[in-house]
């Protein structure tokens, strides 16, 4: 007999994906108004807008697998594994370690299928190895969490990144967010396709000039940020010591507060590994009314990851559900439900980015009291949430210190909020949380949409109450609001994602992607 919880959870996600299809069509016939920082002409060509320093809404298209528009392999099954009796942990571990010994062919090792039936597993499952897809045969295919709270499935482990070369500085005195070139001192020990280090010192200075070097919370001093924030790029091309990078930077770079300087560095990189994918599968944890300092089932944890892939998951009753630390990785219909909220103020986080270049594709959440998408530390994108729906008393919102190049395209969040915020004492001192982030053509119960100094953030053709607040703990000054623009009146183009990355690479890219 099927699973009632997954039965219940499939309807709500037809539901969603019915009301989504039906909102686009009608947006679609609706909006006719256009930005003012981006006006779609002519057959779909983008104008941009520039802020008087020259910056602009980044090119979020290069979020996803392989860097967007690049379709996901359905990649040939190896082997399949039927359920044991008992605990599945260790069985289905053996086979993923053997299938790890397979030469890799064109990237991959192959693909795991899970027969229908229910796996039982009381500890963590691993792919720690390249080229691996592990797939279930759709609702049939459950893994059900017992034991001791713990993590269903780990993907990759952590990265060492390594600076090599002489590191530069950046003599431009200001480079924008948005830019795809920058001037160094010495530009002749770079060449195309080296990976580089894009380092900005943390200075009293700019921690000051963002009002983030007073925070107190129970009579204790708060930190902000320290050391730096590094921004990992491939380099296209050097001409006359210009750099010219293949994904655009999400940050501005200003030099009166960076002082000694932004340096250049090439990095070499160790225990990344690729072509991974998880995909077609249920995972079940037991109903857990928990505070998140508690112990607490989760779904999936990524980190390390380049080139990879989560999509077509259900996943029921599991708390701070999904972790992604990587880079060009696309979650693609991801589902989850909560049939219990978590307990107390603070709040798990269902999505988590922590990576660069991640795609969230029509991903469906229903349940209270989360952050429905939250964003890590110094995190720099793009990074892309595209036509999901999330259902419930919660929010999007980046999360801590400093994100920067979040889209939030095409979303729902009828009964939360979209937050684009300074959390003050929040956490430990989580600050400004994101700057250079952007909602385009979305519905929420609520904004708060406030702008950091020399930052911006932008709520545009977007619908529901704008709200504007002091810093948490604070009765004021209320906060500068940041850019609305043409609010309660969709734009075009529809989503930017997708024009984006068509007028870049094509229609067929969007064909890729499932559009």
């Amino acid at each position: 007999m099927s699973n009632p919880i997954y039965l219940m959870y499939k309807i709500f996600a037809v539901i969603v994906s019915m009301s989504t299809w039906l909102g686009s069509a009608i947006a679609q016939h609706t909006a006719t108004a256009q930005s003012k920082w981006i006006k779609q002409v002519g057959t779909g060509t983008l104008e941009y807008t520039h802020t008087d320093k020259g910056d602009r809404i980044t090119d979020f298209s290069y979020a996803g697998y392989k860097g967007g528009g690049v379709r996901i392999p359905d990649v040939p099954s190896r082997v399949t594994i039927y359920p044991v009796a008992g605990d599945n942990t260790a069985h289905i571990q053996h086979v993923i370690d053997s299938v790890s010994q397979i030469p890799l062919h064109e990237g991959f090792r192959g693909a795991i299928l899970l027969a229908p039936g229910s796996y039982s597993c009381s500890q963590t499952i691993r792919l720690a190895g390249n080229g691996i897809v592990l797939r279930g045969s759709g609702e049939a295919s459950k893994i059900i969490m017992t034991g001791a709270p713990h993590v269903c499935f780990s993907v990759g482990e952590d990265v060492k990144t390594e600076r090599v070369g002489k590191a530069v500085f950046i003599t431009d005195p200001y480079v924008p967010s948005g830019a795809h070139q920058f001037t160094v001192a010495d530009g002749g020990d770079f060449s195309a396709g080296d990976e580089i280090a894009i380092s900005k010192p943390v200075t009293d200075s700019w921690v000051r000039f963002m009002g983030m070097n007073a925070l107190v919370r129970d009579g204790k001093k708060q930190t902000w940020i320290t050391g730096e924030l590094v921004t990992e790029r491939i380099v296209k091309a050097v001409k006359n010591n210009v750099i010219m990078i293949t994904v655009p930077l999400t940050d501005s770079y200003d030099a009166g507060f960076t002082a000694p300087g932004t340096t250049v560095q090439k990095i070499k990189r160790t225990g990344e590994i690729q072509n991974i994918g998880l995909e077609n599968l249920s995972i079940v944890a037991p109903e857990q009314s928990v505070t998140i300092s508690q112990p607490h089932h989760s779904a999936i944890r990524v980190k390390g990851l380049a080139d990879g892939w989560l999509r077509n998951l259900s996943i029921s009753n599991t708390v701070n559900s999904i972790a992604v630390a990587g880079r060009r990785i696309t979650l693609d219909n991801i589902n989850i439900q909560h049939t219990a909220s978590t307990i107390g103020a603070a709040k798990p986080a269902d999505l988590s980015a922590n990576g660069g270049q991640l795609l969230f594709n029509k991903c469906n959440i229903r349940g209270d009291n989360v952050f429905f998408l939250a964003t890590g530390a110094k995190v720099n994108g793009p990074n892309v949430l595209l036509n999901c729906t999330f259902i419930g008393n919660g929010w999007i919102q980046p999360h801590q210190r400093w994100a920067t190049g979040l889209l939030i395209d095409g979303c729902k969040v009828p009964d939360g909020g979209i937050d684009f915020m300074n959390r003050g004492e929040m956490g430990s001192g989580h600050g400004w949380s994101v700057g250079w982030a952007v909602a385009w053509n979305c519905v929420a119960r609520s904004y708060l949409n406030q702008q950091p100094p020399g930052s911006f953030n932008w709520v545009i053709g977007s619908s529901g109450e704008q709200q504007q607040k002091a810093m948490p703990f604070d009765k004021e000054p209320l906060l500068p609001e940041g850019v609305y623009d043409s609010h309660n009146k969709p734009v075009l183009p529809l989503s930017l994602y997708l024009q984006q990355l068509k007028l870049r690479l094509g229609a067929r890219a969007l064909e890729n992607i499932g559009y």
